[in-house]
């Protein structure tokens, strides 16, 4: 079992900075592969970024490449977004997953857990 909460959601404006945090509770967070996922009201959940067990790069979603950047640390159990730059259109309420899978996934049916979500509000 995996809890995840999320946080550093908030008001940015555009052209700012912010960071989210995804604070995971049990002892096989390592086990478990991350990703953000956003959603809009009205709106399908989006594919954000992804990393994996062991960390390293991340794989982007293209709206958001080159600005966002994803780590993981594992002595926090957390993973973190960086959000440089955002866009009015990066506003939406952000989700941290995490799937027990090896292989890379975009899908939201392929993660176990979900956090509450973090409502992220870019202005202009």
């Amino acid at each position: 079992q995996v809890q995840l909460v999320e946080s550093g959601g908030g008001l940015v404006q555009a052209g700012g900075s912010l960071r989210l945090s995804c604070a995971a509770s049990g002892r096989t967070f390592s086990s478990y592969a991350i990703s953000w996922f956003r959603q809009a009201p009205g709106k399908e959940r989006e594919f954000v970024v992804h990393i994996g067990r062991s960390g390293g790069n991340g794989y982007y979603a293209d709206s958001v490449k080159g600005r966002f950047t994803i780590s993981r640390d594992k002595a926090k159990n957390t993973v973190y977004l960086k959000m440089n730059s955002p866009k009015p259109e990066d506003t939406d309420v952000y989700y941290c997953a995490a799937a027990n899978a090896p292989k890379r996934s975009i899908r939201e049916a392929s993660y176990d857990y979900w956090g509450q979500g973090t409502q992220v509000t870019v202005s202009t």
